[in-house]
C-alpha cells in the first residue's frame, strides 16, 4: 500500500517533469494563407537566434498581409517581405546564419532567405518543396549555406498547392506568382 505522502511525492515528481517537458517544447506557428492553413513546428533547440528573430517577427504582426512573392516548382516558395505590389517592407537588423545546426534543407522544412552575405537573413523565409542538399552547409558553394529553423507539421498540401501557382516576371523579380498568395497571419498557437 502507497502512503499519503509517497502518492504526493509521486504526483509531484510527474508535475514538474511534465512542465520540464513543457518548456523544453519547441513553439508552433500556424501561418493563415488564401490557400489554406500550414502549421510549423520551429525549431528552437536548433536554431535559437533564428526562431527568437522569426518570432519577434510574428509577435509584431510582421507577416500579416504579406505575399509569397517566389513560387519555383520542384524547389520552394518564398515569402514574409512583401506586400501585395511587391512592395518590400522594412526589416529589422539581420541575424547570424545558424547553417551549421545540423537541420537539413529537406522536403517540408522552413529555411531564412538571404543574400550572398551569410549573415544578412531578416524576415524572409522559404519552405522546401523536395530536399535541396545543395542548400545545406556541407553542399553549400559558399561554404556557409541557408538555415533551416522549422518544419511543417500539417498543411504541406497547402505548400505543395502554392507551388502549382501560374508566375510571371514582375520588373527585376523572377517567379512571382500571378495572382497574391497572401500571407493573412502567422500565430504561436
Amino acid at each position: 500500500m502507497i502512503s499519503m505522502r509517497s502518492s504526493l511525492t509521486i504526483a509531484a515528481l510527474a508535475l514538474i517533469g511534465h512542465f520540464a517537458f513543457a518548456a523544453d517544447k519547441n513553439p508552433v506557428v500556424v501561418i493563415e494563407t488564401s490557400a489554406g492553413t500550414i502549421k510549423v513546428e520551429l525549431l528552437a533547440d536548433k536554431a535559437p537566434v533564428t526562431v527568437k528573430n522569426f518570432l519577434g517577427y510574428v509577435d509584431d504582426k510582421f507577416y500579416d498581409g504579406t505575399i509569397f512573392h517566389r513560387v519555383i516548382p520542384n524547389f520552394m516558395i518564398q515569402g514574409g517581405g512583401f506586400e501585395p505590389g511587391l512592395k518590400e517592407k522594412a526589416t529589422k537588423a539581420p541575424i547570424v546564419n545558424e547553417a551549421s545546426n545540423g537541420v537539413t534543407n529537406d522536403r517540408g522544412t522552413l529555411a531564412m532567405a538571404r543574400t550572398s552575405d551569410p549573415n544578412s537573413a531578416t524576415a524572409q523565409f522559404y519552405i522546401n518543396l523536395k530536399d535541396n542538399g545543395f542548400l545545406n552547409k556541407a553542399q553549400a558553394q559558399d561554404g556557409v549555406g541557408y538555415c533551416v529553423f522549422g518544419k511543417v507539421m500539417d498543411g504541406m498540401d497547402v505548400v505543395d498547392k502554392i507551388a502549382q501557382a501560374q508566375t510571371a516576371t514582375r520588373g527585376r523579380n523572377e517567379n512571382v506568382p500571378a495572382e497574391d498568395i497572401v500571407i493573412k497571419s502567422i500565430r504561436k498557437e
